[in-house]
């Protein structure tokens, strides 16, 4: 790999907003000092998002690095991620690190997942490059920062947040599934690089702030139970997106893969029946998504295009 193509300059951050809290605005920044251009793909939001935005793509520091992209709707995550890609690449950007609006990248991400890559046998063949992060919610889960670590391991998918992808592998893994909207977009896709014979590896020294969810902790007895507190849409897509994968994957036959779809709905439904708010709506958003799931209904489905 060329030092061009492993240099900082060479390389785009891609966001994808969708009703940004106000705290977007101080983030963005410390990425931006790490590449050499940021895309914003806003998905529908509301008159103040869309001001915010407005005003970081007039700040003297941005104006000439920021491009901005403003879905009328609700595209979904995994198209709204295709679009900033296509545009980093019509910029003539050599790789992308994408973000969620809500994660905290440490100053040093960029450069890390680019020396992690270059470190990796035949980096041609990595598709992407995931980083470790810190749990937000959950500290007594945070992992240790090792300055200078370029240590990675191997794994079959890394979150989309925070993950390096090189323009020349992602044009031949193609782009992610629009279809499945939000939710297991990152696991299909790694799973798809890998299965043309790239490879997905992360970090393991942490590299950013991110949180799954709003996660609480319950004590039953002498256990402690976590549960993610995610809303009904995403309970829907979860186990949809889930079950088609199930189905696709090859190794449940006979409809099998409809009933290993179902029994993936059993831990957490049991969370939400025990620890969570808004029990009905959660229950039946996560068996309608396993039913639409079982019929192949895909795209934005009943919580899409708000």
């Amino acid at each position: 790999m060329s030092a061009v193509a492993n240099s900082p300059a060479s390389v785009c951050a891609v966001f994808v907003t969708y009703h940004p809290e106000a705290r977007f605005a101080d983030r963005l920044p410390g990425v931006a000092a790490q590449v050499g251009g940021v895309v914003i793909v806003d998905n529908g939001s509301d008159a103040a998002a869309l001001a915010m935005l407005a005003g970081l793509k007039a700040a003297p520091s941005l104006r000439a690095r920021l491009s901005l992209v403003h879905n009328a709707t609700n595209l979904g995550l995994a198209q709204a991620l295709n679009i900033g890609i296509e545009r980093a690449q019509a910029l003539g950007f050599l790789s992308v690190v994408l973000f969620d609006q809500d994660s905290q990248a440490d100053e040093d991400l960029v450069a890390t997942l680019l020396a992690v890559r270059a470190t990796a046998p035949q980096p041609e063949r990595v598709a992407v490059v995931g980083a470790a992060f810190r749990e937000r919610h959950r500290p007594e889960r945070a992992a240790v920062k090792l300055p200078g670590d370029l240590r990675w391991d191997e794994v079959p998918w890394a979150i989309t947040s925070g993950s390096l992808l090189w323009v020349a592998s992602h044009a031949v893994v193609g782009p992610f599934r629009a279809d499945f909207f939000i939710d297991y977009v990152d696991t299909e896709y790694c799973l798809r690089a890998r299965a043309q014979g790239y490879r997905v590896i992360k970090t393991r020294t942490p590299l950013m702030t991110h949180a799954i969810g709003a996660p609480s902790l319950h004590r039953l007895l002498w256990m402690q139970k976590w549960t993610s507190n995610h809303a009904p849409a995403r309970r829907y897509y979860v186990a949809r997106n889930q079950t088609v994968m199930l189905r696709e994957d090859g190794r449940h036959p006979y409809g099998i893969w409809a009933i290993a779809g179902l029994f993936a709905c059993v831990t957490p439904a049991k969370r939400i029946l025990f620890y969570e708010a808004r029990k009905k709506e959660k229950l039946s958003a996560l068996l309608r998504g396993w039913w639409d799931g079982v019929r192949g209904r895909l795209g934005a489905g009943p919580y899409g295009r708000r």
